[in-house]
């Protein structure tokens, strides 16, 4: 689902990204500038509409400067690569956006009195988390850990639909994402970690294994 869906949105997005890069390098826009940018927009969609109970228009900005990491992804190619900085930088705040989005939805749940909607919310939160850091962890030891059905961007599809559905009068559809988007999350959490043990068995010598 999730490579299915990146793969598919790249390539549709290709032709409109591309050109827009472009125009930014030339004006002098760097990649790490779009990346705080996309996240300042994210913040304030997520903590200045989303919380305040406007969904709709909280979730459209989310998703539009969430977008923005497809186009920083493509300037730095097209200025020959990414630095170790912008990596860095790129991850760092993808961290800060998801805990603004997930924050501002908990924070609304909270102020309608649904409790078990804000647990969803803060389970979502720290499955998350967990997934990103599972990868980021493995990438660390040097291994791989390109798997898994819900990814960010598909954590953020779902939570913004059923904000977005919610928004337009759908009851529940929120709290149904959220307890959806928690069970994917800890399931990817799973096969990334059994991946993970995969690889550290083929790499261990048949005499040191327990």
């Amino acid at each position: 689902m999730a490579k299915i869906f990146q793969v598919s949105a790249r390539a549709g997005m290709t032709r409109v990204v591309e050109p827009i890069a472009r125009r930014l390098l030339r004006a002098g826009v760097t990649p790490n500038a779009v990346t705080v940018t996309g996240t300042l927009g994210v913040l304030v969609g997520a903590l200045g509409l989303g919380a305040r109970g406007h969904l709709v228009a909280g979730a459209l900005v989310v998703t539009f400067f969430a977008l923005t990491d497809l186009l920083d992804g493509t300037m730095a190619r097209m200025s020959g690569g990414s630095t170790r900085f912008g990596a860095f930088l790129d991850s760092s705040m993808d961290r800060v956006a998801d805990s603004a989005v997930f924050g501002a939805v908990a924070y609304w749940l909270a102020t309608q009195g649904d409790h078990a909607g804000v647990a969803a919310a803060l389970l979502c939160l720290a499955a998350g988390g967990l997934v990103s850091y599972v990868k980021a962890r493995a990438e660390g030891l040097g291994m791989t850990c390109n798997v898994g059905i819900a990814e960010r961007t598909e954590r953020l599809l779902i939570v913004g639909v059923g904000g977005l559905l919610t928004g337009v009068g759908v009851p529940y559809a929120l709290q149904v994402a959220l307890w959806l988007l928690a069970a994917v999350s800890i399931f990817t959490v799973g096969q990334r970690m059994a991946h993970v043990y995969r690889q550290a068995q083929a790499n261990t010598p048949s005499g040191s294994r327990g």
